[in-house]
């Protein structure tokens, strides 16, 4: 009867939201029963399982170089108890995937950190030594075959991307913290950019191919940031070591040949067909875009779909035009920023909901995972009963 109870339990348990784990620590600690459901590791796996996407925990974000670094805190979106954000100088967030944070921090000698918002887990390791102009990275697990709805420890990679110092050259490495080292750095080929080279000097632009830095995409052994200019997609290859460049969704041609870029209202995501996804603001309406291969095996744009914004979006005035600043992959989520706030759309439902006050955002770095009472910090029945 006590192991059909517990498995009665653990179906119960099962339906309870992940994105408010606070209810899973307030079961916890009604008794030992079922405290021992909650703790076993196997409910763990069952419970990920049977959401499918981690959900979202906390939020940090990036800024653009001229706006200098941003707050050093992961601010929740829940009430799960994370640990404490890394007490160091000088840290910008780069990138958040697979239950990781990448930190760049500037104690001492510039290096990253790997950091484990539920685990406390940090890993240190140093920069590939490109000088640089302006760069991006992408942190993501390295386990074969893995589904990522549980990823905490084990081997990860980096991938850095960079316009170097004084040659203006876009680079790319990879770290792996199976190996300890950085792969050799890959230059993109200058004939990768000519036209957009040529575009931005007809548009009477001095082009440089700056990196954004915004959080990307990564799709199996790829990694995907955009430039500044017209938003081209650079794709690294890191199981390779080979760049390309991948012209973006085209927006309307003012002349032959020549594009409207879209300025700063792009974020790159991952569709639910592992797709390639652009999101874009255009106007009041946000745009996505996936890229697939057609029937002749050539990868093309598509338009899957458009959201007018106006009537779900507030907005401070009719000067103050939204802007999208990031994804929430697998879970369907995109970032709207306005002068009123920061909001999340769901695209399944169109859901609207406000989760930070206004403010600068670029990119914003969506921190996701699961967090079950056998994983992290497990806090006192006084903070469950704060929540």
């Amino acid at each position: 009867m006590a192991s059909l109870m517990d498995d009665v339990t653990a179906e119960i348990f099962l339906r309870l939201p992940p994105d408010e784990p606070e209810h899973l620590f307030r079961a916890a600690l009604v008794c030992k029963p079922w405290l021992r459901v909650l703790r076993d590791p196997s409910f763990r796996r069952r419970y990920s399982v049977f959401h499918r996407a981690p959900p979202l925990l906390g939020l940090l974000h990036r800024l653009q170089v001229f706006e200098g670094d941003p707050a050093a805190r992961l601010a929740p979106t829940t009430a799960a108890p994370l640990s404490p954000y890394p007490d160091l100088c000088r840290t910008r967030p780069l990138d958040c995937r697979h239950g990781r944070a990448l930190l760049h921090v500037g104690v001492g000698a510039w290096h990253f950190v790997v950091w484990d918002p539920v685990t406390g887990e940090q890993h240190r390791f140093p920069e590939p030594g490109i000088p640089k102009l302006i760069y991006t990275a992408a942190v993501f697990c390295a386990v074969p075959g893995c589904d990522h709805l549980d990823c905490h420890g084990g081997p990860f990679r980096v991938v850095f991307l960079v316009t170097e110092d004084y040659t203006d050259l876009v680079k790319a490495t990879v770290y792996s913290s199976e190996t300890g080292a950085w792969s050799a750095p890959v230059t993109m080929d200058a004939g990768c950019d000519v036209q957009h080279r040529r575009e931005a000097l007809a548009a009477g632009f001095y082009y440089i191919p700056y990196v954004q830095p915004r959080r990307g995409a990564v799709i199996g052994d790829e990694a995907y940031f955009t430039l500044r200019w017209g938003n081209p997609v650079v794709k690294y290859n890191w199981s390779k070591n080979r760049t390309s460049l991948i012209d973006p969704p085209t927006k309307c041609v003012c002349k032959p040949g020549v594009r409207k870029e879209y300025g700063n209202n792009v974020a790159l995501m991952v569709m639910e067909d592992s797709s390639l996804g652009f999101a874009c603001v255009e106007g009041s309406s946000l745009h996505l875009w996936s890229r697939k291969v057609n029937a002749e095996g050539d990868a093309e744009w598509g338009r899957c779909r458009a959201i007018q914004l106006e009537s779900i979006i507030p907005v401070a005035n009719s000067d103050d035009k939204p802007f999208v600043v990031g994804c929430a992959e697998g879970v369907g989520v995109i970032f709207v920023s306005t002068g009123v706030g920061l909001f999340t759309i769901k695209l399944d439902s169109g859901l609207v909901k406000k989760v930070a006050e206004s403010g600068v955002y670029f990119s914003v770095l969506p921190y996701m995972s699961f967090y079950t009472p056998d994983r992290g910090r497990f806090p006192s029945l006084a903070e469950i009963t704060d929540v």
